[in-house]
């Protein structure tokens, strides 16, 4: 589905002027559920105006009010009079405005520390900025580190959630690509061991564990009713014969 010409202004007027879900807004826009919460909680795309949709042609007021009465539906783009031809995506590092340069350090620390699975390339993908950078806030050699502080580059508005997400997933699905390559190498299995290799083998009985319970059962005989009452008239008659 075609989206929006300015998805985040979009989102904010949606999410200002319609009683639409995170959800629908999330979909049409391109976004992710939780930067749309951010939109509403005041945490991200501060200071962006609201771009009204039926305004440029983008939506109809009919079908916004179809999608606020079912939460299930989603929004549908109107189809545009006029064709524009398809925007090939640009090759090299993400252009980041200038209001925002000066948080990249605090983007690049956040995703060193939460992420540390992302390589320089996808951090520097992810940021919009060069891998010296990457590694002078790593070593902490950067001219401005004691006042870097971690925030998550969602927030700051350099990338999306889902953007975010996907270089996460590829970084985790490579990582586990190596642990297998490594182990193949080292010639061990992955595979569960059997029971019979884990578990311990019950302890055999002894020979002294086996005599326990025939000398208790004596012991229990020996201390029966007659034999204590005869113990007791043998204490008696040596009481008597000493008086």
């Amino acid at each position: 589905m075609a989206q929006p010409l300015m998805p985040k202004a979009t989102a904010v007027w949606l999410v200002e002027n319609t009683a639409l879900t995170f959800e629908q807004v999330a979909d049409f826009c391109g976004l992710h559920v939780l930067e749309v919460k951010g939109i509403a909680d005041g945490d991200v795309a501060q200071g962006i105006k609201g771009m009204d949709p039926v305004a440029s042609g983008q939506l109809t007021r009919a079908e916004i009010e179809r999608c606020q009465q079912d939460p299930e539906l989603r929004l549908q783009v109107s189809e545009s009079k006029y064709k524009l031809p398809p925007i090939a995506p640009r090759k090299g590092p993400r252009y980041t405005p200038v209001s925002r340069r000066q948080d990249r350090p605090d983007a690049i620390a956040w995703l060193l520390r939460n992420h540390p699975e992302l390589t320089d390339a996808q951090v520097s993908k992810l940021v919009g900025t060069t891998k010296p950078t990457i590694q002078s806030v790593r070593d902490r050699s950067h001219w401005n580190s004691q006042n870097i502080k971690p925030v998550d580059p969602v927030t700051l508005g350099l990338c999306t959630q889902i953007e975010l997400d996907a270089a996460v997933q590829k970084a985790a699905r490579k990582a586990e690509r190596e642990r297998k390559k490594a182990a193949k190498a080292n010639g061990t299995s992955e595979t569960l061991l059997p029971a019979s290799e884990t578990t311990a083998p019950e302890p055999q009985p002894t020979h002294a564990t086996i005599a326990e319970p025939e000398k208790a059962e004596e012991e229990k005989k020996s201390y029966d009713a007659d034999s204590v009452f005869a113990k007791l008239k043998d204490v008696k008659i040596e009481e008597e014969s000493g008086d």
